[in-house]
């Protein structure tokens, strides 16, 4: 289940995502739970196989909003990176960073 020991215990800096939420844990566990709706990660993961750095830094830019805002810190650190990494045309030289992500969004998606 998705509470906010939970997600403290996942990384999640639940003090800043909950206050970017109002000071509504309740709205903020909503937040956090409608990242399983989002389909971005799935098309960033689809681009970076293309071979299409400018949309997979568009998807990574999007995702690392999201996970700023939400505090999703285990998320956040290595969306940051790739998007960095992105921002300036290059494309990974391997799969780190995208598992890292992949591995964060797994950890997450098993609290819920």
């Amino acid at each position: 289940m998705l509470t906010i020991q939970n997600l403290r215990a996942y990384g999640a800096n639940v003090d800043d995502g909950v206050q970017r939420c109002l000071n509504d844990e309740g709205f903020y566990l909503e937040m956090v739970a409608a990242v399983f709706k989002d389909g971005n990660l799935s098309a960033l993961e689809q681009a970076l196989e293309n071979k299409d750095a400018k949309t997979a830094f568009e998807y990574a830019h999007a995702l690392k909003g999201v996970y700023a805002n939400l505090a999703l810190t285990p998320l956040y650190t290595p969306t940051a990176e790739l998007t960095e990494l992105l921002r300036g045309g290059e494309l990974p030289e391997d799969n780190t960073l995208i598992d890292a992500i992949k591995n964060a969004y797994a950890d997450l998606q098993a609290l819920s």
